[in-house]
């Protein structure tokens, strides 16, 4: 009997010791700082990634041309790698081999990014578009065939609201990917019509007409100034080609509103509008 528990207590157990070594006082007041020095490497490790991610939130804060959310994110990721690196230090207290390690970490995150690409890339022009800034909440813009006014950019997704207040919802990599059409960045936007007239109309009474109908509103601005030429001989009209700067906010409204109202003047001055006929000859 003691023979078997003599061969018991010397048989390997873990990293080349046997039992015998290991219910030793000397192993097991090494184990014990061993855990002591884990659980202060932790502590640590907490608290200094806890503090760099307060510190780095807090950037974002102190200055409004910073987006918050990007700092936000960057504090997130500055958090885990410091955590990441507590946990190493932790492996590495007890004899873990923390090369293996990360080398085992970095083949799971290659895997992990090829099968999570499509996403990556989002978060990525999320970042790029956060930080760069083309769009802002509450921009009209069109991106990627939508158009819309932006209700939020996060990094993933952006949410625009279109025309008939209808929730979009466009991938970031479409949005940094694509050409994008911001309507809000200029205070001014040129207006532009064609109107037509008769070949028989007076060229110079039609463009009067047209002139001061849209200059009398008060959406139209002098400066610059207006643009109003014949510029095309069609088969049925005369072309004149109109452009008006106004505000930006006013540039729907004022184009629709004098698309009306400039037909309704040259009707009332007698200026004839034509439309497409033809003309049918029969044999007989």
């Amino acid at each position: 009997m003691d023979k078997e528990l003599n061969n018991f207590l010397n048989t390997e157990i873990w990293n080349g010791k046997s039992l015998a070594d290991l219910l030793t006082l000397e192993f097991l007041a090494s184990t014990a700082g061993s855990i002591l020095g884990a659980i202060a490497i932790l502590l640590a490790g907490w608290i200094i990634s806890s503090w760099l991610q307060r510190r780095v939130q807090n950037l974002g804060k102190r200055n409004r041309h910073l987006d918050e959310m990007l700092f936000d994110f960057l504090a997130s990721i500055v958090r885990y790698v410091v955590l990441g690196f507590a946990v190493l230090f932790v492996l590495n207290t007890f004899g873990v081999q923390t090369t293996s390690v990360v080398a085992l970490i970095g083949a799971a995150g290659l895997a992990i990014g090829l099968a999570l690409q499509g996403t990556l890339s989002n978060v990525a022009a999320g970042v790029m578009l956060i930080l760069f800034r083309p769009i802002k909440i509450g921009d009209f813009v069109e991106v990627a065939g939508k158009m819309g006014t932006v209700k939020q950019i996060n990094l993933n997704f952006t949410e625009l609201a279109d025309l008939s207040n209808v929730h979009v919802i466009v991938p970031n990599s479409q949005v940094w990917g694509n050409v994008i059409d911001n309507y809000s960045v200029n205070p001014t936007r040129r207006a532009e019509w064609t109107f037509g007239v008769g070949y028989g109309a007076n060229l110079k009474d039609a463009e009067t007409i047209i002139r001061d109908t849209i200059m009398a509103d008060a959406r139209a601005k002098t400066e610059p100034a207006p643009f109003v030429q014949v510029t095309n001989l069609g088969d049925s009209s005369v072309d004149f080609l109109v452009r008006v700067w106004c505000d930006a906010g006013d540039y729907f409204g004022f184009r629709a509103d004098m698309t009306r109202q400039v037909k309704e003047a040259l009707d009332a001055g007698g200026v004839d509008i034509p439309f497409p006929t033809r003309t049918l000859y029969q044999a007989s």
